[in-house]
């Protein structure tokens, strides 16, 4: 039989989804220890007799298993298997590969554990018992793919009987989100929850707790219509459950066709082409339609569009926009719930996951999100009504709102401060957070003026919406005023120029003259003509912003978003280089998950003298102790405490003396190998005597292959995520950043420049 191309692509994708569970090891989760296992001494602590301790502690009081074990952070996602995905009733193992699939989620965006459990029993009552009795091993409970009416039932002997949060996600999950979606399109249409009529297609358990999340949210009984697959449910029927009686209407209309007339919002969670396009005309102006059955909705959007181009669609499908997505939801009202202890997931911490989603969509995307949806515009509009999944907020926005509602709502049994909470998940978001908090806290108690020199950069225009957020300082960018508004607008950004930010334009500024001449009084005998100077003038930000800098109309310079690094120097030594200021090195902070590391000389001397490779140990020890670390500088060579004749050997040597001849503040050791640095074992078999403990955090090499070589691995290899390059010895009034930096980088470089040299020594 021949295979269409269709068929071809589809046998594809499902090769490649198998081979994604099967390699290189079957399934997608595995359990490590979070405790050292490397001698008989840890063997003891962690099992006989050293576990009896814990164990008994917990005898006597049972919330102290909240202290000792994992419960505190671990969720158990139970299922049947009777209604999975689109698949329906295939089986408790053959639910696993999903149940997996959503404990990575579970780990991925809120970094909570979990165990998947699939289990044989189809009784609900059994099940619910099966559930209760795993309350000692768990936080916390996530329901997964248990059928309609089934469901609730086990839901509710959960809930009743279990001293923990019990989450069914195929109804709250999908609820919030679909909440969400709807406050945010009433917004665009400017209507109002109380005035809506609301057509429900799909009376299953998402279904239900749709239509009652849209209640709960303002909507009115009265004006939803609940049909399934037998059409309008009425109180004509027999043998309804519960949760449909609620809805039945007295009616005799039957038919979705009768009923969409005038309906102001669809919500399908049903199957594919139920609605129609003649039925979309029926309904009232600007239309609102949740077309969510999957894979393929209820009406394909570009069909909606055709006879109603302003409606507004979301379906649950990551090709259109306005994707329904659980994960929005499930991981951040877990990670809320499970830290301040809850009891239960009540109303009110749904309805704050609602509003905190809502409110997300309606603030300016983050650089993390739109690189990770380039292409897509993600403003705030009939296209974007909820946030993206990789949006870094959700974590410190979703789950602080929820952890406030459970601790207002009297269900939290761990009352937190709730700033220090948002600090700590802001730091798991971004880790060089709590690092950079002492820089930040300066920053935001000081004024200054950064400049950018590359001021029409997507990065630096979300960096400055980022500063006035984080810091006191005043922007000022160097662009061309066209271009700089063209890409706030399409990055969707609330800054605005002379409000946020000053806008220096190149090419018509009324300060040129006086900026052309600065730069050729500085430089007349050093080749550069008038004529050379005004061309610099109008085209090298780089130099307009060190003139601005050496002139007093900014504090600091931050360039190099493109370019190499020297050349950028280049002009910053031309302009702000005195006999008092002068580049000694460039310092970058590696924050890898065994603590930050900081590395010397990245970019400016190739080949250091000993004099050069003093100073630069000086500065970095210096700048280490602005965020709030006590430095331990290592000289590091290929020559080891003497051992070789090599030139970078006799240099460190000569830099040790040096450093020994003045009366310094910090801990040095040199020369060495990097890994005796970083080894104190090691190092104390070498150089017993050595003459501080502990590894080294900051390391100087010997040039700047090596460096900048260390640096590199350390980013690419290990994970480390750099702050930096810092400037040193230019008094703070330049840096040079790489090419490589992100948006986060930028504001880090930022709050530095924003930090008067008095501050911090």
């Amino acid at each position: 039989m021949k295979i269409g191309s269709d068929d071809k692509k589809n046998e594809t994708l499902r090769k490649a989804a198998l081979e994604y569970h099967a390699f290189p090891k079957p399934g997608k989760l595995e359990i490590k220890p979070t405790k050292p296992m490397a001698n008989q001494r840890d063997l003891s602590k962690a099992y006989s007799p050293g576990v009896a301790e814990a164990c008994i502690d917990i005898k006597e009081d049972l919330s102290a298993a909240y202290k000792y074990t994992s419960k505190s952070n671990l969720v158990a996602v139970v299922s049947n298997g009777t209604a999975v995905l689109g698949l329906g009733n295939i089986g408790a193992d053959a639910s696993k590969p999903v149940m997996e699939g959503k404990a990575v989620l579970f780990k991925k965006f809120a970094n909570i554990d979990c165990f998947d459990i699939e289990v044989n029993e189809d009784n609900p009552s059994k099940l619910a018992e099966i559930i209760t009795a795993l309350q000692p091993t768990f936080g916390a409970i996530n329901l997964e793919d248990i059928k309609a009416p089934d469901c609730f039932l086990v839901e509710e002997l959960c809930k009743k009987n279990m001293n923990i949060p019990v989450f069914h996600d195929d109804q709250h999950g999908t609820a919030i989100v679909v909440g969400a979606a709807a406050l945010n399109a009433l917004k665009l249409t400017k209507r109002n929850f109380s005035d809506i009529k609301i057509v429900c297609v799909g009376a299953g358990a998402a279904g239900i707790a749709c239509l009652k999340m849209l209640i709960t949210l303002g909507a009115l009984k009265e004006n939803i219509w609940l049909l399934d697959t037998k059409g309008l449910v009425t109180l004509k029927r027999a043998k309804l459950n519960k949760e449909k009686e609620f809805f039945a209407k007295e009616s005799d209309l039957v038919s979705l066709s009768d009923v969409i007339e005038g309906a102001d919002l669809f919500l399908g969670l049903s199957g594919p082409n139920i609605l129609s396009p003649e039925m979309i005309l029926k309904m009232a102006p600007k239309p609102i339609i949740f077309a969510l059955a999957n894979p393929d909705p209820e009406i394909i959007p570009e069909d909606a569009k055709k006879v109603a181009p302003d409606s507004i669609i979301a379906t649950g499908r990551s090709d259109y926009p306005n994707q329904v997505n659980n994960v929005l939801c499930f991981p951040f009202i877990f990670r809320g719930a499970l830290d301040v202890g809850a009891t239960e997931i009540n109303d009110k911490m749904k309805i704050a996951c609602v509003e905190s989603i809502a409110s997300l969509a309606r603030m300016a995307s983050t650089a993390e999100a739109a690189a990770a949806y380039k292409g897509e515009n993600l403003k705030f509009g009939a296209d974007y009504l909820i946030p993206k999944p990789f949006d870094p907020r959700l974590l410190p926005v979703v789950a602080v709102s929820v952890a406030e509602a459970a601790i207002e709502s009297g269900v939290a049994t761990r009352p937190i401060e709730i700033e220090e909470y948002k600090r700590s998940l802001q730091s798991s978001v971004h880790r060089s957070a709590i690092l950079m908090r002492p820089v930040f806290e300066v920053a935001k108690a000081t004024f200054r003026r950064i400049v950018f020199a590359e001021g029409e950069d997507e990065r630096i225009l979300r960096t400055v919406q980022d500063i006035g957020e984080e810091t006191q300082d005043k922007p000022i960018l160097i662009g061309r005023p066209e271009v700089v508004n063209r890409r706030i607008e399409k990055f969707g950004l609330p800054i605005k120029a002379h409000r946020d930010f000053e806008l220096v334009n190149p090419q018509n500024d009324p300060r040129f003259r006086e900026y052309w001449e600065t730069y050729h009084s500085l430089m007349k005998r050093k080749g550069i003509t008038p004529a050379l100077a005004r061309a610099i003038m109008r085209t090298n930000t780089t130099a307009i912003g060190a003139v601005m800098v050496s002139r007093g109309d900014a504090d600091s310079l931050i360039c190099g978003t493109f370019g190499q690094y020297l050349w950028h120097l280049k002009y910053i030594c031309q302009v702000l280089q005195t006999p008092g200021l002068n580049p000694i090195g460039a310092l970058s902070m590696m924050i890898l998950e065994s603590g930050p590391l900081f590395i010397a000389d990245t970019q400016i001397n190739f080949q250091p003298s000993p004099e050069q490779i003093a100073n630069t140990a000086i500065a970095a020890a210096r700048h280490t102790k602005r965020f709030g670390i006590e430095p331990k500088v290592a000289l590091c060579s290929h020559s080891q405490f003497g051992n070789l004749d090599s030139d970078s050997g006799i240099r460190m040597r000569a830099a040790l003396k040096i450093l020994d001849n003045q009366n310094l503040d910090f801990h040095y050791e040199g020369e060495m190998h990097s890994d005796l640095a970083l080894d104190p074992e090691l190092r104390k078999r070498i150089l017993p005597d050595s003459r501080f403990d502990g590894p080294a955090n900051v390391l100087v090499f010997s040039n700047t292959d090596a460096a900048s070589g260390v640096r590199n691995i350390l980013k690419t290899c290990a994970g480390g995520l750099e702050v930096g390059p810092i400037l040193m010895g230019m008094g703070n009034r330049a840096h040079i950043v790489t090419t490589s930096i992100t948006t986060r980088g930028l504001l880090n470089i930022a709050a530095l420049a924003g930090t008067p040299v008095k501050a911090y020594g």
